[in-house]
């Protein structure tokens, strides 16, 4: 059984997606299985990724018969994975050599449950400062900044619910530390570029409204605070947000 399950959902990034899945075949920890879900009702993608990897055992596919999104589709890739670790990659981001042994041994040293990683900004016209942050993440640090990439996160299965991605177009992994760090689980970060983050034109991720829209959700529907608090929260969040680009 694979100690780590690397949950890697798949739209419409044929472009990227073969430099990601070797930049994580390239690690130099190995045990490890990579669960693609593969999102997207057009097979043209799937047939060229199933070529290319069709004889790799480390790499299990999961189609879905509809679009779900990423958060739904990495809550599929969890109820399939085997290891003890979840780890957690898009896919057009990239992962340095050394990332799963050194987030590793950062877990096992410190016994951490949920830990992550600094990681790189790529745009596609330009390379943009490391994205750094704090040694501890608390709940309430999350609720006024976001720093956790998702591509670097690492956690112990046994905090991972079955649901911890809800059915948002952005910032459901925002909504997936919230949840955690409400627990009291903090989150520890490794303070080492190990990850290179992708800035994809046209991508969900890049969409300024919808990050909006979707940062108002997050307050006033899954935390449940009123609306003018909720807007106060997203004030200062997209404030910060701002910051961290200057």
């Amino acid at each position: 059984m694979p100690l780590v399950s690397i949950i890697l959902p798949f739209f419409k990034k044929i472009d990227y997606i073969f430099e990601t899945i070797n930049s994580v075949l390239n690690q130099t920890f190995q045990d490890f299985e990579i669960i693609l879900i593969y999102d997207d009702t057009k097979l043209d993608d799937l047939k060229l990724i199933e070529k290319r990897f069709i004889n790799n055992s480390k790499i299990k596919i999961i189609k879905n018969e509809q679009n779900l999104g990423a958060g739904l589709s990495r809550n599929i890739g969890i109820a399939h994975s085997k290891g003890e670790i979840i780890a957690f990659i898009d896919a057009d981001d990239l992962w340095k050599p050394r990332k799963l042994e050194k987030q590793i041994e950062f877990m096992k040293i410190n016994n951490l449950d949920f830990t992550f990683c600094n990681y790189k900004k790529k745009l596609p016209d330009k390379e943009i400062n490391v994205v750094s942050s704090k040694k501890i993440i608390s709940y309430n640090d999350l609720l006024k900044s976001c720093d956790i990439g998702l591509s670097t996160v690492q956690l112990n299965k046994k905090i991972v619910d079955k649901d911890l991605f809800p059915n948002l177009k952005t910032k459901e992994d925002y909504v997936a530390w919230l949840k955690l760090t409400k627990k009291k689980i903090n989150a520890f970060n490794l303070p080492e570029n190990l990850v290179i983050w992708q800035s994809v034109k046209g991508s969900l991720s890049s969409n300024f409204l919808q990050k909006i829209l979707d940062g108002f959700r997050v307050y006033k529907q899954y935390e449940g605070f009123g609306i003018i608090k909720s807007l106060i929260f997203l004030f200062v969040l997209s404030v910060n947000s701002i910051n961290k680009k200057l």
